[in-house]
């Protein structure tokens, strides 16, 4: 496999500890890309369905050691931590095996510009205000992660493509209450205020990569479903990445990205 040298990954909503998460195609990711900087986005650790069933298979694990031994060999990693590993947060400032914790970071990309990293669940109305009512949507999630392997896999043996029933339902609701694009709104606000010329988020699994109140918005997507991330070139050029179709979700955000007048 050959190894790809950048300066920086973005990657969020790993969601290790749930059976949902693609380690394997993490794994897959991290062995081929060698960066500089690694920004952990959020939800890398699901806390929240580990506390109500512990599953942490040795892919998972594997996951953990790789990025550690990334640290050990010169790899800066920051680890920003969103809603489901938010027990991370209290240890904000501090570093666990050379890995940095942080609520948030600016980082400045080789041709100067400075995106905002931020997880962006403090943007999640119902995440903030109507906790339970969040975990019983975690519930649904996994449950429709199941159902849409079950079909997935009979689509497989009819040979037919890949489609995700939980991709489809979440789309269909979310879109129909205008969560989606309300969240991306107050992300580029918050963004404009601080000053920045972008932000890279993840929390919604929705990969994207879109000029929103005049500065760029990128969502990495997630490593359960898009399997995406977002890569940093030597020359400050970004790409929104699926790993799993091996092709780029969206074009350079050299291409993508206007300043704001």
């Amino acid at each position: 496999m050959t190894t790809r040298r950048v300066r920086t990954l973005f990657i969020s909503d790993v969601h290790l500890g749930t059976r949902g998460c693609q380690a394997e195609s993490l794994l897959e990711f991290l062995r081929c890309y060698e960066a500089e900087t690694i920004y952990l986005i959020g939800d890398i650790i699901d806390g929240w369905r580990l506390r109500a069933t512990w599953r942490w298979p040795q892919t998972h694990n594997d996951v953990v050691q790789k990025l550690l031994r990334k640290v050990r060999k010169g790899t800066r990693i920051v680890y920003i931590p969103g809603n489901h590993d938010e027990f991370m947060r209290s240890y904000a400032g501090s570093q666990f095996g050379g890995v940095e914790i942080a609520e948030e970071a600016i980082h400045e990309t080789a041709d100067g510009r400075r995106l905002l990293i931020l997880h962006g669940d403090k943007f999640d109305a119902v995440i903030r205000s109507v906790r339970w009512l969040a975990l019983l949507g975690d519930w649904a999630y996994n449950f429709a992660m199941i159902l849409s392997r079950q079909i997935s896999n009979v689509r497989g043996w009819l040979g037919l493509p890949y489609w995700s029933f939980s991709q489809w339902s979440k789309d269909k609701v979310k879109r129909a209450v205008s969560f989606i694009s309300a969240f991306e709104q107050a992300v580029a606000a918050d963004a404009f205020r601080q000053n920045v010329h972008g932000v890279v988020c993840g929390h919604i699994h929705r990969p994207s990569v879109q000029t929103l109140q005049g500065v760029l918005y990128i969502n990495t997507g997630d490593w359960v479903e898009s399997c995406s991330a977002v890569v940093e070139h030597a020359n400050g050029a970004l790409e929104l990445l699926n790993w799993r179709a091996t092709e780029q979700l969206a074009p350079s955000v050299e291409q993508e990205w206007q300043p704001a007048a």
